[in-house]
């Protein structure tokens, strides 16, 4: 499923590096979102930091700053049921390759968060083990997948009341695991994972 769409401005011509990061590999519900971003050097933004240690106002705010200002943007995200299929760690992987692929214009380079590089890569890449508050291509790309992921928990939490969604996005949080015990998994549930595959082994349907 796509969350929004790529985007290009005049400064397509120049080196184009995409810092890529992603959210949401931890929850027990919901998508991973995965963002690729390319920013323009002649029109910074200011505040770009890894998403986690930004305040969700500051993030709703830097967010249009970026889809307004970069080169090119693509937001990615891979549901429940291909996380489930191929696990975590490949959803992942293939989700970097989606939004990289999805950037008009492309990139020439991708510079990840984290210590690992898909496969498949489009381009050439390099790894940055907390890249996501050291590059500001990265720290824009955490922001928009960490705000895409968020606005879907929030919806999602409509569509399934009573698990606290749009409160803890799908974390194992003491009351989401109480509310998982209590109304069983929903179809956002991610069977692969412990606590949801427990309950469903135990004979717990939604």
């Amino acid at each position: 499923m796509s969350a929004s769409a790529p985007k290009a401005t005049p400064a397509a011509d120049a080196w184009r590096i995409a810092g890529v990061d992603e959210a949401g590999r931890g929850p027990l519900a919901g998508p991973v979102a995965i963002a690729a971003v390319i920013l323009d050097p002649a029109r910074p933004i200011a505040g770009l930091d890894d998403s986690k240690k930004l305040s969700e106002m500051r993030r709703e705010a830097l967010y249009p700053q970026i889809i307004e200002c970069a080169v090119a943007y693509c937001v990615v995200m891979v549901d429940r049921e291909e996380i489930d299929r191929i696990n975590i760690y490949q959803a992942t992987m293939v989700g970097m390759c989606r939004a990289l692929a999805g950037l008009t214009p492309s990139a020439h380079e991708a510079w990840i968060d984290g210590n690992a590089l898909p496969r498949e890569l489009p381009c050439a890449g390099r790894a940055i083990v907390g890249g996501d508050a050291l590059e500001p291509a990265i720290s824009a790309a955490s922001i928009l997948a960490k705000v895409t992921r968020d606005r879907y928990m929030v919806a999602l939490d409509g569509a399934h009341p009573g698990y606290g969604f749009a409160d803890h996005k799908g974390y194992a949080t003491p009351a989401h695991l109480e509310a998982l015990k209590r109304l069983g998994p929903c179809p956002e549930h991610r069977r692969s994972f412990a606590p949801v595959k427990l309950l469903l082994d135990q004979g717990v349907l939604f």
